[in-house]
């Protein structure tokens, strides 16, 4: 299955620093929010992505693109854990198309058509990042085999951060697997149809059809809930509550949260820096 990650927007919640670096590159330590996306679609089994871009985000693509001079040098220097770092991307093959302006993730998804077929895709949003033992990409996966339909991955937000999201409305909540008749956009606490919020993760089939039906928003933007809430009405759709933690990447504070778990997680560092967090702890 192939997958496609959009990384149009632009950042605004974490400026200045994204007036010259996409959000996307922001580093965990020394590696991007975007190498972590691009690696949980390696391991669910995905080996071509697209990476939708605006044009001011060419950075990105020169990210992920070889840099022969580089290798040379780190060859020279017996930097070969450095060079295998490097080597990770080897295996998937990654391409670019820009999105010209900014209409939307539906217009972004659009933009993929001829890249996926007819076949179906997996989506990960560029800014949101998921940490699991079983990836939430392959989670989804593996239930769309058993299903055939779209597969949308949501999890419970029980305070008032929900109103930011897309919010599924649930016909028939079966635990962690549910059938929807729709999304509704940033509801206002009053008016929630759920407590799921949608988290940045899907498996999309016969999406385009539904993207070409639906206008623009008042925002200016296509939304991919009008294209989502129009195949509902058409045939069955469901919400999966994926395991895993996931971060906003957007947002100052959640991006600072994954910095410090996965932080704690490394073998390199991760036992000094729990032993410092523990000193800080009781000193504030």
């Amino acid at each position: 299955m192939k997958a496609v990650i959009p990384c149009g927007g632009l950042g605004t919640r974490f400026l200045p620093i994204t007036k010259s670096i996409p959000k996307e590159l922001l580093p965990i330590v020394d590696v991007p929010v975007l190498s972590y996306i691009i690696n949980e679609s390696i391991n669910s089994g995905v080996t071509e992505v697209l990476i939708v871009i605006n044009p001011k985000k060419q950075i990105i693509k020169d990210y992920f693109s070889r840099d022969d001079e580089l290798y040379e040098k780190l060859h020279k220097l017996g930097k070969a854990d450095l060079i295998e770092q490097l080597n990770l991307f080897n295996n998937i093959d990654i391409r670019f198309i820009e999105q010209k302006s900014p209409l939307g993730l539906a217009h972004a998804v659009y933009l993929a058509k001829e890249f996926v077929g007819n076949e179906p895709f997996c989506l990960l949003l560029g800014d949101d990042l998921t940490i699991s033992e079983t990836p939430v990409t392959k989670q989804l996966i593996d239930l769309f085999y058993q299903t055939s339909s779209t597969i949308i991955g949501v999890q419970r937000c029980d305070n008032d951060d929900i109103v930011k999201y897309g919010v599924a409305d649930v016909i028939d909540y079966n635990g962690k697997f549910s059938r929807i008749k729709g999304i509704i956009e940033k509801p206002p606490i009053s008016k929630l149809p759920s407590r799921l919020a949608c988290f940045g993760r899907y498996i999309l089939k016969d999406i385009f059809r539904y993207i070409k039906n639906i206008g623009m928003a008042n925002n200016g933007e296509y939304l991919l809930t009008d294209a989502l809430g129009k195949q509902c009405l058409d045939s069955s759709v469901f919400a999966y509550e994926f395991e895993g933690s996931r971060y906003d990447m957007g947002d100052k504070l959640s991006s600072l949260k994954a910095a410090i778990e996965l932080s704690l997680l490394r073998k390199d560092f991760g036992k000094e820096l729990k032993k410092y967090i523990k000193e800080l702890a009781t000193r504030i």
